[in-house]
């Protein structure tokens, strides 16, 4: 939820072309997503399986790379106001930068290490797999639709400016208790 190239990308295209452009970008950025859970999701099940100490050295990984992200959004005295550069562009365009902006973020594997690793276990079936993915996907879209959504009227984006620093400090506990839960399990 913090400000990162993903909400830029989704408030570029938003804002510059329209809620149609914002809800592609933030589907196809969804579908950039869903691809690092599933493969995240595959791999952890494999190292449960194959290598216990690496996936543990994982785990703990993870949650470490929580907590920085975690300490590093208390810290953060918000974003302040985004400017963003007016780009016509097809809804096609919109669709790849959502995709692109996702896939080309590796720290998204890191997150869902992190994240995923709680729940991962030897009898894992492919269903738990997919329900696991899915879910990421889901709230992933949701989120950037409902940023295209309110981000369509102008009056949203300058409260939502206004606040970032709260985001971030909301978002900072979130993500140090879900390390605080990763290495007490």
């Amino acid at each position: 939820m913090s400000p990162g190239p993903s909400l830029a990308v989704v408030l570029r295209h938003t804002i510059s072309n329209g809620r149609a452009h914002g809800i592609a970008t933030a589907v196809s950025h969804a579908a950039g997503v869903a691809l690092w859970a599933l493969l995240t999701v595959w791999g952890l099940a494999l190292l449960v399986v194959e290598w216990p100490l690496v996936y543990q050295l994982l785990t703990y990984a993870g949650a470490a790379y929580l907590m920085w992200m975690g300490i590093k959004a208390l810290r953060s005295n918000g974003a302040g106001p985004m400017h963003i550069e007016p780009l016509i562009a097809p809804l096609g365009e919109a669709a790849r930068d959502g995709l692109m902006v996702s896939l080309l973020n590796p720290k998204l594997a890191f997150f869902f290490i992190a994240l995923f690793s709680q729940f991962v276990s030897a009898e894992l079936v492919l269903a738990d797999k997919l329900v696991m993915t899915g879910t990421a996907a889901i709230i992933d879209a949701g989120w950037y639709i409902i940023v295209a959504l309110a981000l369509s009227h102008s009056t949203v984006l300058e409260k939502l400016q206004s606040k970032s620093a709260i985001i971030d400090k909301i978002s900072g506990v979130i993500l140090l208790g879900l390390a605080l839960r990763v290495v007490t399990l």
